[in-house]
């Protein structure tokens, strides 16, 4: 199972400052050969979380600490405890630099997607939108519509959930994005009953079992292109009815207040 709510518990520390964000969505650099510590590092988290595809590790600037790329996503952390994750960029208080932005962009650019820091777009065709990729999960109406890229093994998405789960007169589209791993989210689709899956994976931490040996046809791939058009940098992303967009968790009441304001009574 991919790393879950790893921002919890004791804070791993850092002699830079780490800012959170939510998940990236860059590929791994290409770098040399891994010395004999990162391998040692990169097969205990291997063995710790199958479900995540650990690309490579690197040694940070900070002594101790490692940066971790997961298909996509990268993180920090402790060789000495590698049970906790930093999210985040590394951030060189001294010189004032930003030492992950870089790293990012580059390989971002390797692949051809979008820069990370580049502008998102100001909006898109909500209703445009290919709703048939999505969970679909309907409350009381359902006449309010929001569609959410997430990705199962992000804990602010986890967070989200509760949020989501008491709105009423609402159908949210939940679109999985392989950021940290394609298993778990292909496992999700694919079982019986998704939407059961999904909410099970998010809210009691109970996923399906990740079986690569027995895929469905998932559209897990599409929405990561998808996501990448969008330019959807990071997960939660919500899209609202108008076209517009809110990154990272929010809480109940502003996603009510969003909802209100935007709402058009779209009919995807």
């Amino acid at each position: 199972m991919a790393p879950t709510d790893l921002h919890r518990g004791r804070r791993t520390r850092v002699a830079a400052t780490v800012v959170a964000v939510c998940c990236a969505t860059a590929s791994p650099p290409a770098g040399a050969a891994p010395s004999a510590d990162e391998a040692k590092l990169i097969a205990a988290l291997r063995k710790a979380h199958p479900g995540t595809q650990f690309s490579e590790v690197l040694r940070s600037p900070v002594p101790g600490l490692y940066e971790v790329w997961m298909n996509g996503n990268v993180a920090f952390v402790a060789a000495r405890d590698p049970r906790y994750f930093v999210f985040g960029r590394l951030f060189d208080t001294r010189t004032m630099t930003d030492l992950t932005g870089p790293r990012l962009q580059a390989a971002a650019a390797r692949q051809g997607s979008t820069a990370v820091d580049a502008p998102a777009p100001a909006g898109v065709a909500f209703s445009a939108l290919p709703f048939t990729d999505a969970i679909k999960t309907v409350r009381g109406s359902g006449r309010r519509h929001l569609a959410v890229f997430s990705d199962p093994a992000c804990s602010y998405c986890r967070r989200l959930e509760p949020e989501l789960e008491g709105l009423d007169d609402v159908t949210i589209h939940t679109f999985l994005v392989p950021f940290q791993g394609m298993a778990l989210p292909a496992a999700i689709w694919c079982a019986p009953d998704r939407d059961a899956a999904w909410h099970a994976t998010m809210q009691r931490g109970s996923p399906p079992p990740v079986d690569a040996a027995a895929r469905c046809d998932h559209p897990v791939e599409r929405n990561l292109e998808l996501a990448r058009r969008l330019g959807v940098n990071g997960t939660p992303t919500l899209f609202w009815p108008d076209g517009s967009r809110t990154e990272g968790y929010v809480p109940r009441a502003t996603i009510e207040s969003q909802l209100a304001r935007t709402t058009v009574e779209a009919k995807p």
